[in-house]
C-alpha cells in the first residue's frame, strides 16, 4: 500500500473512532482524492487510491454527481470536481471579510517593492493562502490562493506559529513533523522554538530558503482587535534579488504593511 492510500485510510479509520457519520466521511476523503488531480480520473484509479470497494466508491460518485459536486465526462467516463464546489468555494471566499480589507494594502506593497505579496492562515497545522498579488518581475515565484505549505519552514508559518501558546505551537510541530525541505530547513524543535521566540521579540520572521532553494521570504503578523494574530503577510522574492539594504527595505515594508491591516481590522495597539 502507497504512502497516499495509508494516510487516507488511516485517517478514515480515526473518524470512525470519533463517531463521525461514515458516509460523509468517505465523500469527502473522495473528494479530497479528486481535488488532489489534475485531470479526470477513473472510478479504479480511485478506489485503488483509497483502498475502498469500487462498489463502494461508485455510490458514493452517483450521489456526489447528483448534486453536482462531481461531473463524469460523457466521454471516457472518468470524474472531477463539480460546478458546486466552484460556486461554494466562490461564497466562502466572499465570507473571509480580511481579503477584502488586506487585498488594497498588499496592492500597495506590491506596487512598491515589485515583488509577490501574500496573506496567509492556518489550518490543521499548515499555512493556507488566501490571496496573492503577483510579482511584476520576469523571473518569478509560481503559486495560488488555496495552496497550503508546512508552518515550520515558512516565514508565514513561522509567525503564525509564533502567535500560538508554546505547548500549542509545540503540539503542531510534532504532529505534522519538520520535515528537511533544504539544506537551511530547521528540523529540531528546540531550535524552531529559540526561532519563534526571535520572531515574537522582532515583529517578523524569515525563511531563509528554507522551504526552497533560491527563495527568501519576510512575514509580519496581522494582529485583531483582541491581540490574538490569525493572519499574517508576506513577501517573497529571489535570495538573490532580497538582500542587503532592498532586504531592510521589504522588511520594513512588510512590517508597516501587516500594521496597517490590522489597524483596518479593529487592532488598538
Amino acid at each position: 500500500m502507497d504512502m497516499q492510500k495509508t494516510s487516507l485510510h488511516s485517517i478514515y479509520d480515526q473518524d470512525i473512532n470519533k463517531s463521525h457519520v461514515q458516509s460523509l466521511a468517505r465523500a469527502l476523503r473522495l473528494l479530497e482524492v479528486l481535488a488532489g488531480e489534475k485531470q479526470e480520473i477513473a472510478l479504479s484509479e480511485i478506489a485503488e487510491k483509497l483502498d475502498w470497494p469500487k462498489s463502494t466508491v461508485h455510490g458514493l460518485l452517483a450521489t456526489l454527481r447528483d448534486y453536482r459536486y462531481v461531473e463524469q465526462s460523457d466521454a471516457n467516463g472518468r470524474y472531477r470536481l463539480g460546478i458546486r464546489l466552484f460556486e461554494l468555494g466562490h461564497k466562502a471566499a466572499k465570507n473571509w471579510g480580511i481579503r477584502e480589507v488586506a487585498l488594497p494594502v498588499m496592492q500597495k506593497l506590491n506596487s512598491q517593492c515589485g515583488e509577490m505579496v501574500q496573506l496567509a492562515t492556518e489550518d490543521d497545522g499548515e499555512v493556507v493562502y488566501l490571496e496573492q498579488v503577483d510579482s511584476t518581475h520576469i523571473i518569478r515565484i509560481v503559486s495560488e490562493p488555496g495552496a497550503r505549505l508546512p508552518m515550520h519552514c515558512s516565514g508565514l508559518g513561522k509567525v503564525l506559529l509564533a502567535h500560538r501558546a508554546p505547548a500549542e505551537a509545540r503540539s503542531i510541530l510534532a504532529r505534522k513533523g519538520m520535515r528537511r525541505m533544504t539544506v537551511r530547513t530547521i528540523t529540531e524543535i528546540t531550535k524552531m522554538e529559540a526561532e519563534l521566540c526571535g520572531v515574537r521579540k522582532q515583529g517578523y520572521a524569515v525563511d531563509d530558503q528554507e522551504i526552497m532553494e533560491g527563495l527568501r521570504c519576510v512575514a509580519a503578523p496581522i494582529k485583531s482587535k483582541n491581540d490574538s494574530v490569525k493572519y499574517a503577510v508576506s513577501v517573497s522574492g529571489l535570495a538573490g534579488r532580497l538582500s542587503g539594504e532592498y532586504f531592510e527595505y521589504i522588511r520594513k515594508s512588510v512590517i508597516d504593511s501587516a500594521a496597517e491591516i490590522s489597524v483596518n481590522i479593529g487592532y488598538r495597539e
